[in-house]
């Protein structure tokens, strides 16, 4: 996992730079936090479908009623703590 642009992604949500966060978000399909970011943009969005798509496959869909805010707040603390790959 290339864990420091899923960290820049993070940041752009926050910011809410939504399209660079999920270009990156997109550019990392299939790992799981990748994929749990892509579904809170989505849900950020109001594109609640493609959300619940997004939960579904990174296994997350306890989560899908969860505040945006605090998703990123966990997504973030979960890659601070990820070691990086070269």
């Amino acid at each position: 996992m290339t864990t420091g642009s899923l960290r820049d992604a993070v940041a752009h949500a926050i910011a809410g730079r939504w399209d660079e966060a999920h270009g990156i978000a997109q550019a990392h399909e299939g790992e799981a936090l990748a994929d749990w970011l892509h579904a809170v943009l989505h849900k950020v969005e109001g594109d609640v479908s493609n959300a619940r798509y997004w939960y579904r496959r990174a296994g997350r869909m306890a989560h899908v009623d969860d505040d945006p805010a605090a998703e990123l707040a966990v997504i973030g603390a979960a890659l601070a703590d990820a070691r990086p790959t070269s």
